[in-house]
């Protein structure tokens, strides 16, 4: 007995003594547990520090690029305005900072008028680094065939249709800022071979009234108001002698300011050069009378016209080299009503933002026009020159738009 006791005491000390140790290992284990979810919450933090601070680096140099971008585009703008246009300088800068940032941005642009201008901008934030780039290339004022500002009418079989384009050109377009309802309206039989374009915001088929009239494109809203720029003189043109007012035959070989233009029955102006003429008041054309252009190299001609216009019964703006580009007719501030009843076709183009335009000759018009409301009384055709979208670097209000933009 006393033998069993003893061993029983043995064995009670020895799982005693092993009782500490298996304490230790299980507390070796839960640190050893513990350190390794530490170490990955804190690489996961780590990580977590590095991809936030990573992001808001590539979105302020992103912004940093945008920025040189977008000043570029403006200088490029800008630098228009300054006639004659001058490429030998382009928009460059180095390291400018983007205002409350610690971000840098730096631009170039390349190119030139030929070959069309590119526009490359890299903004840099801490260790990241980013480049963004477009192409530009020129728009004019004569991009549709008709622009209203507030309104169009088509009168019973008249006709927009189009000449001179690519195949990969865009539909042809006759548009209005308006959203009023009515603000387009087509007779019976009138057709417009393209799109019909409205005011930002507005419903088309409450904007444009067609239901004897047809349209082979679609109806739709711009995405933004189509800006129409008021037209300056030339400041050397305006500051030249006033020649009176021109009542008689002649003929004109070289830029001119005149009072007026007031051409008596059957009487003829001709152009025989590039002519650019101002005339600080009315345009009148008497029954008969022409304002006539030679068809030879170079001849040309460019209407600033202060006051109203008016060609009257069989009169006629004459364009013998039917080439839309070279009759120009801007109606500046003062220009509120335009009245062509042409006694034959006319090729030329019209900007008159301020005023109300109504074609009544039955002779077709090639070219574009752009006005505050356009009426066409008879049933002839509009011709449009696609190649008017071709925009020149010395046209009126050219200016630069973007195009392929792309960041890298």
């Amino acid at each position: 007995m006393s033998k069993k006791r003893a061993q029983s005491k043995t064995k009670r000390l020895d799982v005693s003594c092993e009782r500490p140790g298996f304490a230790v290992v299980l507390v070796m284990c839960a640190v050893v547990i513990l350190f390794v979810i530490g170490g990955s919450v804190l690489s996961l933090g780590m990580h977590s520090r590095q991809l936030a601070v990573r992001t808001s680096s590539d979105i302020a140099a992103l912004s940093a690029a945008d920025a040189g971008l977008t000043k570029a585009f403006f200088e490029m703008n800008e630098q228009l305005k300054v006639i004659p246009w001058d490429d030998s300088i382009l928009p460059e800068a180095i390291s400018e900072t983007l205002p409350n940032s610690n971000a840098t941005y730096s631009y170039m642009v390349t190119g030139d008028a030929s070959s069309g201008y590119v526009i490359e901008s890299t903004g840099k934030s801490g260790l990241r680094e980013k480049t963004v780039g477009c192409s530009l290339f020129l728009k004019g004022l004569f991009e549709y065939a008709i622009f209203g500002d507030q309104d169009i009418e088509l009168k019973n079989g008249a006709t927009v249709n189009w000449y001179n384009y690519d195949a990969d050109d865009g539909n042809l377009q006759v548009g209005t800022n308006s959203i009023i309802g009515d603000s387009v309206v087509l007779r019976n039989g009138a057709t417009i071979n393209g799109d019909v374009v409205i005011g930002a915001g507005g419903d088309p088929d409450a904007v444009v009234s067609y239901t004897w009239a047809t349209i082979t494109g679609r109806t739709y809203a711009m995405t933004k108001e189509q800006e129409l720029p008021q037209i300056a003189v030339p400041l050397w043109l305006q500051s030249l002698p006033s020649g009176g007012t021109i009542e008689e035959e002649r003929t004109i070989s070289s830029s001119a300011k005149y009072d007026e233009i007031d051409l008596s029955n059957s009487k003829i102006i001709t152009v025989d050069d590039a002519v650019s003429l101002y005339i600080l008041g009315d345009l009148t054309l008497k029954n008969s009378a022409k304002l006539q252009v030679l068809n030879a190299d170079g001849v040309c001609l460019t209407l600033y016209v202060g006051g109203d216009i008016e060609v009257k019964n069989s009169g006629a703006v004459n364009n013998l080299t039917t080439d839309p580009k070279r009759v120009k007719i801007y109606g500046l501030n003062g220009c509120e009503n335009i009245t062509l009843k042409n006694g034959s076709d006319f090729y030329g183009v019209i900007y008159a933002p301020n005023a109300d335009v109504v074609m009544m000759n039955s002779a077709n018009a090639f070219g574009a026009i752009i006005a505050r409301t356009f009426e066409q009384k008879n049933s002839a055709t509009l011709n449009y020159d696609a190649s008017l979208r071709d925009a020149s670097i010395d046209d009126e209000c050219v200016r630069f738009v973007v195009t392929q933009w792309r960041e890298d």
